[in-house]
């Protein structure tokens, strides 16, 4: 393992994130929602006009069926599709804007995923087209609609209070506007750490409300990762060495702070509601730290690269260099978990103690 593997690295959250499970018979899972950024897309920015897409080779080299690109930014599946292939789901929850996710499609669940987006709704603006968690829950409002014309407004309600709802986002606010190079150290001094984090949790706990009030009661909240360790900030920070960079990671880690106490707080204030924090930043800096005893050679580096040190400072695409073998690599790509990364993560949420998901775990919820 050479230099370059000295490094830690992670997976954004608002890894983060994700995380979402589909419906199963078994589990008595009716249908999945599935909220966020990057990390559970699975082809919404493809319909949209935007600079952050997946939709082209090598990506999805690994997904089966397809072994060919859809618009997920890894090389296989997301969280979110694990969750629901481990709980029984027969395809992939649709992705909203698909053509096809019309009728009776939206019965058992819907992606409203889009790469790019973020809780705060400037986030992500140097892409263009995004959806932002606001635009998400709005998209959802149309087919809770959809599902009433359907089936009804009683049975839409019982379908809605079993359904599993995951939400990963807060990684892009960060990364994609926070940290971003083009807003100076001047700006930064003008709105603290504190100041952006409050105004994050501030707009999350109204988006959240707003799921519960259309009919969410069981929501998986996931929180940020560490996101200093992610092989594109790696690379945009050289001074780090082969240390993660810090400020992002405590930028991370106070948010997650304020998050776990909004998710406690609504949990109280949500009658007949389980709210579960998922803590994808402990999973994650715990599959870096012992990356070796995972069955990984790399955990720094991304798989697919083509410039920077760590490979981060370019996007995945045609002309990036791929290595032999992606069960080996935490990292797929500058930014997002390879698809051997998104499963173990996935086993966590599913089956894992109060100290990686709490109170309970994705499987008793969904049991719940």
């Amino acid at each position: 393992m050479g230099a370059t593997c000295h490094f830690v690295v992670v997976i954004l959250s608002t890894i983060a994130g994700f995380l979402l499970l589909g419906p199963c018979s078994g589990d008595g899972i009716p249908a999945s929602f599935i909220f966020g950024d990057s990390l559970v897309d699975a082809g919404n920015n493809n319909y949209i006009a935007s600079f952050s897409k997946a939709n082209f080779a090598p990506n999805g080299i690994d997904l089966i069926p397809y072994c060919q690109p859809t618009g997920r930014y890894t090389n296989g599946r997301t969280i979110a599709d694990i969750l629901g292939q481990e709980l029984g789901l027969e395809s992939f929850t649709p992705t909203y804007l698909a053509p096809t996710t019309v009728g009776s499609a939206v019965l058992n669940g819907v992606n409203y995923g889009s790469g790019g987006g973020g809780i705060l709704n400037e986030t992500g603006e140097i892409f263009g087209g995004r959806i932002n968690f606001d635009a998400q829950i709005d998209n959802f409002a149309n087919t809770r609609q959809d599902i009433i014309s359907s089936i009804g407004e009683t049975a839409t309600s019982e379908l809605l209070s079993k359904a599993i709802f995951s939400v990963t986002m807060g990684s892009n606010d960060f990364i994609n506007n926070y940290l971003t190079p083009v807003l100076s150290i001047l700006e930064r001094k003008l709105v603290s750490p504190e100041m952006f984090v409050e105004a994050m949790i501030s707009r999350y706990r109204l988006q959240l409300t707003r799921l519960y009030n259309l009919g969410a009661r069981k929501i998986i909240v996931v929180n940020v990762g560490p996101i200093g360790c992610i092989p594109y900030l790696r690379d945009l920070n050289p001074s780090a060495g082969d240390n993660c960079v810090a400020f992002p990671n405590q930028l991370a880690q106070t948010f997650n702070e304020r998050l776990k106490s909004l998710v406690l707080e609504l949990s109280s204030s949500f009658e007949g509601t389980l709210l579960v924090y998922a803590d994808v930043y402990r999973i994650v800096w715990d599959i870096i730290q012992n990356f070796d005893s995972y069955g990984f050679e790399c955990s720094t580096s991304a798989c697919c690269k083509t410039a920077g040190r760590f490979g981060g400072l370019v996007p995945c695409g045609p002309s990036s260099v791929v290595c032999p073998d992606r069960s080996k690599y935490v990292f797929w790509d500058p930014y997002h978990p390879s698809d051997a990364t998104n499963s173990l993560i996935a086993t966590r949420l599913i089956d894992g103690d109060s100290n990686d998901v709490f109170p309970v775990n994705v499987r008793q919820l969904a049991q719940a």
